[in-house]
């Protein structure tokens, strides 16, 4: 199957809205939430927290979900687009209107599934990095 790359449909934001609520409900004011700080503070505390585990895989899709918004937030040329491939219908960010994308839904459920610490910040600093690198090579 060939890849395809399209905008959310209503079905798609319906899913990715409802792993949103769940990581943004952790705020007593949602507000906390709205910063990239708050989002990576989120995802550490609860991973820190273990109030997930390997097996929860819809909250940490979740976090995935609130990893790339954060990514999302702090590098503007990404935006998320849904991608149709041999794999499934995914969410991903991608790098403006490239073939560079960054599938942020699995990338703390594949660590914490693989029995890995997470370092927050340090995954989302090499996240960048990765990307910049990425679409520099092609340049």
């Amino acid at each position: 199957m060939e890849q395809s790359i399209e905008s959310f449909g209503s079905e798609d934001n319906e899913r990715i809205g409802k792993l949103r609520e769940w990581a943004a409900g952790h705020f007593e004011d949602v507000t906390g939430y709205a910063p990239v700080s708050g989002k990576l503070r989120l995802i550490q505390t609860v991973l820190d927290n273990k109030w997930v585990s390997a097996d929860d895989t819809l909250k940490l899709q979740s976090l995935g979900i609130a990893f790339g918004d954060a990514l999302e937030q702090d590098v503007s040329e990404l935006s998320w687009v849904m991608v149709d491939d041999e794999f499934g219908r995914d969410p991903a960010l991608q790098w403006l209107a490239t073939n560079h994308l960054v599938f942020p839904l699995t990338a703390i459920a594949k660590r914490i599934e693989d029995g890995m610490e997470v370092d927050v910040e340090h995954l989302f600093s090499g996240f960048k990095k990765a990307i910049r690198q990425s679409v520099a090579s092609d340049a």
